[in-house]
C-alpha cells in the first residue's frame, strides 16, 4: 500500500513539472501580433494602437522575416523626446510590416542615444573610454597587455580634442534639436509623420505616416509616394493630388485659389548610421533623422589614438559627400560640412598623417595632428599661442631621422616656413629668471627697493629715485655689491658723503648692482636700563634713551610706592676699566640719591643722567609696616580677628584683647595654628630625604605625605601656664596669620589603630591607658604595644616608655586620642636567611659538643 502511494505521488510531481515547462515555452507569434519581447524601456503596443498612417479597418499583412533571424522592433522617435530614440511608442510594423535588417545578434553593433553600444559579439560596452584590444571572456590579460592599454589611454588623453568627445558632462551638448521648425531640404523617409492641414474655403486634417514602401495614404485620394523627396517636393506632390478633391487649392477656371494647405513634420523617423575606421567606439548607431555628422561622431567617442581629427569622411551611396575637419570646430567653433545624415550613411575615421607634440610655455600642451605643409606658426596657433613667460626667439624641435634623433633650433623668423613632421617633439622654453636692467638699493633710504637701470644709470640718480637718504644714514662708508660677468661677487666700498658733496666723482651703476647704505643704529649696540623695587610698575629691561635722568626712569615706572624709601634710591653702574690684575678690583659703582616723590622738575632734582646698562634699585622703607592680624577661635568672650599692635605681642595679650576665657573653656586643649612657609628648594630637599629613607629602610615603613610651600602646623602650648605666668617662655610671640583655638570642655577619649574595636570612650578620671585599651577590645596580634602613644587636645603627644620588662604607658586626658600602631616586619634578604640559619646551626652544634664533653668528664 505504501509503495502504491509513493508511485501515485511521483506521477503527480512529474506531470506538474511537465505542465510548468510547457507554459514557459514561447508559442510562435502570429504574423500580425507584436513581438513577444521588446527592448528594455520600450512599451508594448496595445490593441487599440493602430499603425501610424493606417485608417481604421485597414489590414496589412506584414512581410515575413528570413528564417534564422531575430526581429527587433523599429523604434520611432518623437519630437518631444529630444531625439532620444528607443523611448517612444514602439511600432513593430508600418504598412507592410517591414522590419529593420541588421539586428540579428550576428550583425554589426547598434548604439542608442544614451551611448550604450552593442558590438558584433553581442556585448554591451559603456560610452566611456574602452581598451582597443578585447580578449575572450575566459582569457586573462597579461601585464604587457595591461601596460600597453595604459600607454594608449595616456596617449589618448594627450590628444587635442579627445576630452571633448569623451566627457560625460557634454552628453547633452551634441544631441540633435527636434523642437525646431522643419528644416528646408529635409528628405522624407519611412516612419516620418506628415500632418496635412487644409484651411480656407474647405477645412480638413490628415495625419499620415510614411510606410516602409515610401507611401502615405489619404482617404479618397489613395497612396502617394513621398519617400526620397524633400519636404518642399512632397508638399507639391501632395497638393497636386489633393487639388482633385479640393479645387480651391489652385487657381483655375472657377476662380482664384481659396483653399490652402500646410504640411508639418510630426514624429520623425530613426535612421541607422555606421561608424567605421579608427574610432573609439565603431559600430552601427540608431539616431534621429535630424542628426548631423557631429552628433554621431560624439556618440562614437571621436577618433582613437591613431584616428584623424582632420579628415572625417561621410560616405553616402559609395561616395564621399563630405569631409569634416574637427579642428575647425575645436578651435573656431565653426562646423563646416556638418551635413544632415541619411539612412545607411557611413562615417569613416581615417588614420592620421602627422602627430606633433608641443610642451613648455604654451597655453595648450597637447599632441596635435598636422596636415602636410602646415608650418610651425599653425602649430603655435593650435596650441593657443605663447604664455607670458615664453622665450619666443627660438623653439627647440626634436625629430626622428632614419638612424637617430636630432635637435633643430627654429628661429622666430622661420615660424611661418618651417614644416613640421610626424613624431616631432616641440619644446618652448621660458625666459631666464634674471633681469636685464635691474639695480637695487636698501638700507637708510626712504624708498628702498628695485629700480630700472635705464633711468638710474649713476649712484646719485638712484638715491634721488629712492627719495633720498635718511637722517641716521652712515655716509662715511657704503657698499655696492656687484655681480661680474663671470658670476663672481665683488664688493665696492665708497664714501657717500664725498660723492654727495662733489669731492669724489659719481659712480656708474651696472646690471644687478645692489647699493647698501647702513644706518647708524645698525652699528650701535643695543643698550638697556632697568628699575626694580618699590615702584608701581617695575621694568626689568627697557631700551636706553640718551639724556634720560633718574626721575625720568622713575616716572616711566609709574612713580614710587608708599613703602619706598625715597632717600635710599641706588643706581648700580658697571665699570669699564677694571684692573684685571687686582684681586680687589672694583667691578661696579653705586650712587645713592634722595628723590622727591613729587617728581616735578625743580631746582632740587638730582639731574643724574643714566648710562647704558644702569640698574636702579628703590629700597623699602625700614619704618614702613603693613597691618598684620591674628585670629582667636573657640571659648573666649569675643572671638574674631585682632591686629598685632606691637612686635612683642604674645598669646596672653591676645586672650586679654578677646575678653578672657569663657566658663566652659578647656585650657589644656588650647592649640596654636601657624602657617609655615618653605621655599621650593627646601620642599624638594625634604621630598628627596623622605624618598631616600623609604628606600633604605627595609625594616620600617616611611609614609610620604604631600608637601607644599604653605602648610599649617599645630603647635602644642600650655595655655594654663601662659595665663598664670604672662611673659614667660611658654607665652609665645604672635606672628601674622596665627590662629589661637580654645576648645570647649572635652569629655571623650578616642582609641584607634591596632585594637579590636576602635571607638570613642567617655573620659573618667582615674582610668589608665590600659583601661581605655580594654574598652576598645584590647590589642590585636599585630599591635606594636611598645610604640603606642597619646595625642592630646593641644596637639602635643606622649609615647610609651620601656622600663626593664615593663611598658610604662602615658597618661590619658580629656579630648586626647590613643593610637596603637601596627607592627612592621621587613622581608629577610637571602643573605640574612643564610646568616640566621648558620648561626642557629652553629649554636646547636656547640650545645651538642658541650653536652658530649660534660658526659665524657663525668665518666
Amino acid at each position: 500500500m505504501r509503495f502504491f502511494r509513493k508511485s501515485i505521488l511521483g506521477v503527480l510531481l512529474v506531470s506538474t513539472g511537465i505542465n510548468a515547462a510547457a507554459q514557459v515555452i514561447q508559442a510562435p507569434s502570429a504574423p500580425t501580433s507584436a513581438p513577444a519581447t521588446l527592448p528594455a524601456g520600450v512599451p508594448r503596443p496595445t490593441q487599440s494602437q493602430a499603425p501610424a498612417g493606417q485608417v481604421p479597418g485597414q489590414t496589412n499583412a506584414p512581410r515575413t522575416q528570413q528564417p534564422g533571424t531575430t526581429t527587433t522592433p523599429q523604434q520611432q522617435g518623437t519630437r518631444s523626446q529630444n531625439g532620444q530614440t528607443g523611448q517612444g511608442t514602439g511600432n513593430t510594423t508600418q504598412q507592410g510590416g517591414r522590419t529593420q535588417a541588421g539586428q540579428t545578434g550576428q550583425g554589426t553593433g547598434t548604439t542608442n542615444q544614451q551611448g550604450q553600444t552593442t558590438g558584433a559579439d553581442g556585448k554591451s560596452a559603456n560610452a566611456a573610454d574602452q581598451p582597443l584590444e578585447e580578449l575572450d571572456s575566459g582569457q586573462e590579460k597579461t601585464e604587457q597587455e595591461l601596460l600597453r592599454e595604459r600607454e594608449l589611454a595616456a596617449q589618448r588623453r594627450k590628444l587635442f580634442g579627445y576630452q571633448l568627445f569623451n566627457d560625460p558632462a557634454n552628453g547633452g551638448a551634441f544631441q540633435p534639436n527636434v523642437n525646431i521648425a522643419t528644416p528646408k531640404g529635409y528628405v522624407v523617409g519611412p516612419n516620418d509623420e506628415l500632418n496635412i492641414n487644409i484651411y480656407g474655403f474647405s477645412e480638413a486634417t490628415y495625419p499620415t505616416t510614411v510606410n516602409p514602401d515610401g507611401f502615405i495614404y489619404i482617404p479618397r485620394v489613395g497612396p502617394i509616394h513621398v519617400s526620397g523627396l524633400t519636404i518642399e517636393q512632397a508638399k507639391t506632390r501632395i497638393q497636386d493630388r489633393l487639388a482633385k478633391i479640393y479645387v480651391g487649392l489652385k487657381s483655375g477656371p472657377y476662380g482664384a485659389a481659396n483653399t490652402y494647405m500646410v504640411i508639418t513634420l510630426g514624429d520623425i523617423r530613426s535612421i541607422r548610421v555606421t561608424v567605421t575606421g579608427e574610432a573609439i567606439r565603431p559600430g552601427t548607431f540608431t539616431v534621429s533623422s535630424l542628426s548631423t555628422a557631429m552628433n554621431v561622431i560624439y556618440q562614437a567617442g571621436g577618433p582613437s589614438e591613431i584616428g584623424s581629427f582632420r579628415n572625417v569622411q561621410v560616405i553616402r551611396s559609395n561616395r564621399v559627400v563630405a569631409s569634416i575637419d574637427l579642428y575647425d570646430f575645436l578651435t573656431t567653433g565653426i562646423q563646416r560640412n556638418d551635413i544632415r545624415l541619411q539612412d545607411n550613411d557611413n562615417i569613416r575615421f581615417t588614420t592620421f598623417k602627422s602627430h606633433v607634440e608641443i610642451n613648455g610655455a604654451t597655453r595648450r600642451n597637447n599632441i596635435f595632428e598636422m596636415l602636410p605643409g602646415e608650418p610651425m606658426s599653425r602649430l603655435l596657433e593650435l596650441a593657443g599661442g605663447f604664455t607670458s613667460n615664453a622665450y619666443k626667439a627660438r623653439i627647440k624641435v626634436t625629430r626622428f631621422t632614419n638612424r637617430e634623433l636630432k635637435v633643430i633650433d627654429v628661429l622666430q623668423a622661420d615660424f611661418p616656413t618651417f614644416a613640421t613632421e610626424d613624431g616631432d617633439q616641440v619644446v618652448v622654453e621660458s625666459v631666464l629668471a634674471r633681469y636685464e636692467n635691474q639695480v637695487g638699493i636698501q638700507g637708510a633710504v626712504f624708498r628702498p627697493g628695485v629700480y630700472s637701470l635705464d633711468q638710474n644709470k649713476t649712484l646719485k640718480q638712484l638715491i634721488t629715485s629712492a627719495e633720498g637718504i635718511k637722517g641716521e644714514a652712515f655716509t662715511g662708508r657704503i657698499q655696492i655689491v656687484r655681480t661680474r660677468e663671470d658670476m663672481a661677487i665683488e664688493n665696492i666700498s665708497l664714501n657717500l658723503a664725498d660723492i654727495l658733496n662733489g669731492k669724489a666723482p659719481d659712480i656708474e651703476l651696472k646690471r644687478e648692482d645692489q647699493v647698501i647704505i647702513p644706518s647708524r643704529f645698525d652699528m650701535a649696540e643695543f643698550a638697556e636700563i632697568s628699575i626694580v623695587g618699590e615702584v608701581i610698575t617695575p621694568i626689568p629691561a627697557t631700551p636706553y634713551v640718551s639724556n634720560m635722568t633718574l626721575e625720568d626712569l622713575i616716572l616711566r615706572a609709574g612713580g614710587l610706592k608708599e613703602s619706598a624709601a625715597a632717600a635710599q634710591i641706588e643706581v648700580v653702574r658697571r665699570k669699564k676699566d677694571v684692573d684685571v690684575t687686582s684681586k680687589s678690583a672694583q667691578v661696579s659703582e653705586i650712587y645713592r640719591f634722595n628723590v622727591d616723590r613729587d617728581l616735578s622738575i625743580k631746582a632740587t632734582d638730582s639731574k643724574f643722567a643714566l648710562f647704558p646698562y644702569d640698574q636702579v634699585i628703590v629700597r623699602r622703607s625700614p619704618n614702613y609696616q603693613e597691618q598684620t592680624f591674628v585670629n582667636v577661635d573657640g571659648e573666649v568672650l569675643i572671638p574674631g580677628e585682632y591686629p598685632i599692635i606691637t612686635k612683642d605681642q604674645r598669646i596672653s595679650d591676645l586672650v586679654k584683647m578677646a575678653g578672657g576665657l569663657s566658663p566652659y573653656a578647656y585650657v589644656e586643649g588650647a592649640t596654636l595654628v601657624r602657617t609655615i612657609q618653605i621655599s621650593e628648594a627646601e620642599m624638594k630637599m625634604r621630598q628627596q630625604t623622605i624618598t631616600e629613607l623609604a628606600d633604605d629602610s627595609p625594616k620600617a615603613v616611611v609614609k610620604q605625605d604631600a608637601t607644599s610651600q604653605d602648610t599649617q602646623q599645630l603647635i602644642g602650648i600650655s595655655l594654663r601656664k601662659i595665663i598664670n605666668n604672662p611673659g614667660s617662655s611658654e607665652d609665645m610671640i604672635l606672628q601674622e596669620g596665627d590662629i589661637l583655638r580654645i576648645p570647649k570642655q572635652l569629655e571623650t577619649v578616642r582609641v584607634s589603630g591596632e585594637v579590636l574595636l576602635p571607638t570613642t570612650a567617655k573620659f573618667r578620671k582615674g582610668q589608665s591607658f590600659q583601661d581605655y585599651i580594654s574598652q576598645a577590645g584590647g590589642f590585636t596580634s599585630r599591635s606594636a604595644r611598645k610604640r603606642a602613644y597619646v595625642v592630646y587636645a593641644n596637639g602635643s603627644a606622649d609615647r610609651t616608655r620601656r622600663f626593664a620588662f615593663f611598658n610604662i604607658y602615658p597618661r590619658v586626658e580629656p579630648g586626647s586620642e590613643v593610637i596603637v600602631p601596627q607592627q612592621t616586619r621587613g622581608e629577610l634578604t637571602p643573605l640574612q636567611v643564610i646568616q640566621s640559619t648558620t648561626g642557629i646551626a652553629g649554636s646547636i652544634i656547640g650545645l651538642v659538643t658541650t653536652l658530649v664533653a660534660l658526659r665524657a668528664l663525668a665518666r
